[in-house]
């Protein structure tokens, strides 16, 4: 199946961009060794799109909650059938299915910004001034446009470049080796930080999920996914690590909005027969690095006084005047 409407898709929000920024004055020429207008105009093609995708953004936390709804039910099947992974998997896909609950469904504004990483990767690593005109003008562009983003540069780091460019490559692009993978490493670092944040934030509000396959969904999502950019990022131009930096950032404002304003539900209380060993508890966050904050105590009840006994062979310190003496026959 031919991609080539996902890079036209690309191209015209990117061109789009690039062309209202310049209309509004934003310098196409290089400042402090940026050109910003091309910048910018990746920064709000992740503005774009994720606009587009806010209600499926909205779904994923709804079934997300549902899956948290439903935890104390899932630990219950889990004890009634332990060692019957079978069995197991028939009866949580059934109760999902009646509760309408997709565990898949945390993952989609993942997958469906998939395609647009990738129409973005194939633009900008055509951005190769040695391209014949009928290859400059492909996707819409004119040759003018070409030529102004092949030239974009990241503080003299061109946006076409990466970590992993050969000689030949940065020839052709006219920069630096050394000064590409300063820049390129460093968008590496961050990229791979805010992704993992963007996880832990989520998995520190609705808390560790009890269903083995959400809970390895979840593994992935925090630990897989950051240390596979450590080897993935070297192949990524420097202008998709830009668009992935921002698409995390607004990720991590877009779940802080939509966590304040919609907190998660306390933790269903589980049914009689139910075991309640290690229920799934929300944790406290406190920005965005998710430092837990200490849960205000409740003040300790005063002790009552301890009242001393009266010493062997004492007379009592207060005896009752009122109780008459008992007559003796």
């Amino acid at each position: 199946m031919s991609l080539d409407w996902i890079y036209y898709a690309i191209s015209w929000i990117l061109l789009a961009w690039h062309g209202a920024w310049d209309a509004i004055g934003v310098p196409d020429a290089a400042v402090i060794g940026t050109n910003w207008a091309w910048i910018l105009a990746i920064v709000f093609l992740v503005v774009t799109v994720r606009v587009i995708l806010f209600p499926v953004f909205v779904k994923q936390i709804k079934s997300q909650r549902a899956m948290q709804a439903l935890q104390p039910q899932v630990k219950a099947l889990q004890e009634k059938h332990k060692g019957d992974r079978e069995t197991l998997q028939k009866e949580m896909m059934e109760l999902y299915r009646k509760e309408k609950a997709n565990p898949l469904m945390g993952c989609l504004p993942m997958f469906l910004q998939i395609p647009v990483f990738l129409g973005l990767f194939h633009v900008l690593r055509r951005l190769n001034p040695d391209k014949s005109e009928a290859g400059k003008t492909l996707y819409g562009w004119t040759l003018g446009q070409f030529e102004s983003a092949s030239a974009a540069k990241l503080f003299t780091a061109p946006i076409a470049g990466k970590f992993g460019s050969t000689a030949e490559e940065l020839a052709r692009l006219g920069a630096n080796g050394t000064t590409v993978k300063i820049i390129a490493g460093i968008l590496v670092l961050v990229m791979m930080g805010t992704t993992y944040l963007t996880s832990r934030q989520m998995i520190l509000k609705t808390g560790w999920a009890e269903d083995p396959q959400q809970r390895m969904i979840q593994k992935l999502m925090l630990y897989g996914i950051p240390l596979s950019l450590l080897i993935s990022g070297a192949i990524f131009p420097i202008g998709v690590i830009i668009y992935w930096v921002t698409n995390n950032l607004f990720t991590l404002a877009q779940q802080q909005w939509v966590l304040r304003k919609f907190p998660p539900p306390p933790t269903a209380t589980s049914k009689p027969g139910t075991s309640t060993r290690n229920p799934v508890q929300p944790a406290k966050m406190g920005g965005l690095l998710g430092r837990a904050k200490a849960a205000p105590q409740a003040p300790a009840k005063p002790a009552a006084p301890k009242v001393a006994g009266p010493k062997p062979g004492a007379k009592p310190a207060n005896p009752k005047k009122s109780r008459p003496a008992k007559r003796q026959g």
